[in-house]
């Protein structure tokens, strides 16, 4: 298995810059939605300053001892921290003139906080008016629900997501075990900050961004989860392609997964499992006819399938192009071999906790490769070159430290 370190990649002498280089990003965000998104940003080159108060992001407190968590580490690693108590005003001033230099500015900030610092959207446009604003909330920033206090759970429930993954047997919601509505809205957000960029080559102006997680969780799940409400007057026509059974398979010794959308899929399936005169069956000889009785045919394929170990039921679905594969427990993912073909781990040191695993940025660019930059940035640890490189000279530099608005780097 070859996992690649950060320090042997940055001294090849190969550096190529990656294709957000020369971007400044504000990173006001904090948690897990924000924080992604800028960081995949920094992976494609932009240099991203996270402002942070002086206590830090709360995601370094979610587990674990001293500044650094995994959670933490993973949202943002590669960018470098300056710390602001932007209660104080001599703080304030650092971020207009930080901003003032800068290509985008993420916030996720509840409505309204933006605006009592004194930099709402008219004032941010007249410091920057090539500046990309984006504003990341939970529902919006207005209507019923604007001043709940929203984490992912609350999305899952109002979006339809948990509906998605009711039980078949009762038809209790139930929450995916992962924070899905923080990451997809980061995804989101970065193609849209990319989007804004691309534009303000057209153009010479920046814009504001507006992105809620409801927004983008009820989009995300449209295409195939909300099929029956897509058609004006015919939504009991359809059919809820949430009433069958999910294609998680057990084995004598596992799980698998096997799916069969087309008619050569579904032969071969059948072939495979030794119903071959399924193939003519009236309630599967079509694709709409196998949809309309997903919960029976996928029943039917779980109780043979039951009868033997998975690498063998693989080893022969594979042979008949029938798509296929071993459900991993999230320790196997690392040592599968198309993981590992794909180089898709890396490991670099990070400061007080050692070397830790990271995967690599996914899109990979031929002319302008996306890379991890580094490691996670200590509280503050960038302030006195990020104050220098704004013009603030090393007494106003030290004045700022004392007064508390700033802070440096302790670990």
């Amino acid at each position: 298995m070859r996992l690649l370190r950060f320090r042997r990649r940055i001294t090849t002498g190969a550096d190529v810059p990656g294709p957000l280089n020369g971007i400044r990003v504000i990173d006001l965000t904090t948690v897990v939605s924000g924080p992604v998104c800028t960081m995949l940003l920094a992976d494609q080159g932009a240099d991203v300053i996270k402002v942070e108060p002086p206590g830090g992001d709360i995601s370094r407190r979610t587990s674990g001892a001293g500044q650094f968590t995994p959670m933490f580490v993973s949202c943002n690693r590669g960018k470098r921290s300056l710390a602001l108590d932007l209660k104080m005003a001599p703080a304030l001033e650092v971020l207009r003139r930080l901003i003032a230099s800068a290509d985008v500015l993420v916030q996720n900030f509840r409505p309204g906080t933006m605006d009592r610092f004194g930099l709402d959207d008219e004032t941010l446009r007249q410091l920057n008016p090539r500046l990309v604003y984006l504003s990341i909330s939970g529902v919006g920033d207005t209507g019923p629900y604007v001043g709940k206090r929203v984490y992912d759970p609350v999305i899952q429930s109002l979006s339809g997501f948990a509906d998605v993954q009711a039980d078949q047997a009762t038809g209790r919601p139930q929450m995916i075990r992962t924070i899905v509505a923080d990451k997809t809205t980061a995804v989101f957000a970065a193609q849209a900050v990319c989007a804004a960029l691309f534009a303000r080559e057209r153009s010479g102006q920046g814009q504001n961004i507006r992105l809620s997680m409801l927004d983008t969780m009820v989009a995300y799940l449209w295409p195939e989860a909300m099929t029956q409400y897509t058609v004006v007057g015919n939504e009991s026509q359809a059919i809820n392609p949430t009433a069958r059974p999910d294609l998680v398979f057990k084995t004598l010794d596992g799980y698998i997964t096997v799916g069969s959308v087309s008619d050569s899929e579904w032969r071969g399936l059948c072939g495979v499992i030794g119903r071959p005169e399924w193939i003519e069956d009236p309630r599967f000889k079509t694709l709409g006819k196998r949809s309309a009785n997903a919960a029976e045919r996928i029943t039917l394929v779980g109780e043979i399938l039951a009868t033997g170990h998975s690498q063998d039921w693989l080893d022969r679905l594979d042979v008949a192009d029938v798509p296929c594969a071993p459900i991993l427990r999230r320790g196997e993912v690392m040592h599968n071999e198309q993981v590992i073909n794909n180089r898709m781990i890396e490991q670099f040191e990070q400061p007080t906790m050692g070397t830790v695993r990271q995967p690599r940025p996914a899109a990979q660019f031929e002319r302008t490769p996306a890379k991890i930059a580094g490691p996670a940035p200590a509280i503050g640890e960038h302030t006195d070159a990020v104050l220098a490189g704004l013009g603030y000279s090393p007494d106003e530099i030290v004045a700022l430290k004392s007064s508390q608005a700033v802070k440096s780097a302790t670990v």
